[in-house]
């Protein structure tokens, strides 16, 4: 068995693996420690340029697109490993990017899984979107990270460098135990793409697991990969995700309140596309909806049968206890730093 495993999924990112995947397998020469390509049934002849070029990489073909989450799990189920590293075809690594994360999960068994801080590929003196620093989420379900609060990335000057407890951990690039994984039963399928790793964290939360962003460790994102930011299939999975992560992972006593509420901004959201002029955008919202109350048995279900205690949400410390939509847009507070004060 191998003390560390890094995945990286991959759907038609040849162009990615050229520029990158060697740079992997390069900085990430420890003792048993391997690398593996789980391929999304790719049609852009990525498995065979990795099998020529780079031998030592463990390839796994899997027969189709099974999504960021449902491929994950496919291809996770196939490797033994103590860690787990999953990480974007578009991330550049640097020279000794894993040994701090590998070595703070060693000393800290109470941690599920870690992150690296994650910088932007083509404005490396800023944070990535995807992650930044490490991940947070408000208590009605918006996402933000050190670094980073809705589209505004701050500049990297060092502010975020300390080791800090997070709400989650980007799937752009995460370490997590193999254990923690099979416990929380890995993605939910049904997210498909997006916001499934910070589904999961909180399942790891509600489970007395904690999480941690080691910005020791290093790395640099393309960002966009997969899906384009502004794509309208981003807008419909991140609404649709929002919903079935909020309906999921909250205690009884708020489900229905908060959820409420978040409709409510949905519906705000949806009116602020209009005016601006994206009716397709706004078209997916109202698509994401449907979907959501096409899906509540099911989602009934899940509260159910995932492992996780719910009412463990009061004592989780990195939930925003506001709203992080007023906080930034009506009393300006735009950075992660101003935040703080306001958490569980």
């Amino acid at each position: 068995m191998d003390k560390t495993a890094i995945v990286i999924l991959n759907w038609n990112g040849l162009e990615y693996l050229k520029k990158f995947l060697r740079l992997v397998t390069e900085y990430s020469s420890l003792p048993h420690t391997s690398v593996w390509l789980a391929d999304n049934g790719s049609t852009d002849e990525s498995v065979e340029w990795v099998a020529a070029n780079l031998p030592q990489v463990k390839i796994i073909c899997l027969n189709e697109n099974h999504g960021f989450a449902g491929g994950y799990n496919l291809a996770l189920g196939q490797i033994d490993a103590e860690y787990y590293v999953l990480i974007n075809s578009d991330i550049e690594v640097t020279p000794g990017w894993l040994s701090p994360l590998i070595l703070y999960l060693d000393l800290h068994p109470e941690v599920a899984a870690v992150q690296p801080k994650i910088l932007s590929l083509y404005r490396r003196t800023h944070f990535e979107y995807a992650g930044a620093s490490g991940g947070y989420i408000d208590k009605y379900g918006f996402t933000f990270c050190r670094g980073r609060i809705f589209h505004t990335t701050e500049e990297d000057k060092g502010q975020y460098n300390d080791v800090a407890e997070v709400f989650w951990t980007s799937g752009a690039c995460m370490m997590i135990r193999a254990s923690a994984w099979k416990e929380c039963r890995g993605f939910d399928p049904d997210f498909f793409a997006h916001m499934e790793e910070i589904d999961m964290c909180w399942r790891l939360h509600n489970m007395g697991w904690k999480l941690y962003a080691v910005p020791l460790s290093v790395v640099y994102h393309a960002g966009g990969g997969a899906l384009p930011y502004n794509s309208p299939m981003k807008t419909f999975l991140n609404f649709r995700n929002n919903l079935f992560l909020l309906y999921k992972n909250l205690p009884s006593g708020k489900l229905r309140k908060i959820l409420l509420i978040r409709k409510i901004m949905d519906l705000l959201a949806f009116i602020f596309f209009i005016l601006q002029g994206k009716p397709v955008h706004a078209i997916q919202i109202v698509k994401a909806h449907i979907h959501y109350y096409n899906n509540i048995r099911s989602l009934k279900k899940k509260r159910e049968i995932y492992p996780g205690n719910h009412e463990n949400y009061s004592k989780i410390k990195t939930i925003l206890n506001r709203s992080l939509v007023f906080e930034f847009y009506i009393k300006r507070n735009k950075t992660y730093a101003s935040l703080i004060k306001y958490f569980n």
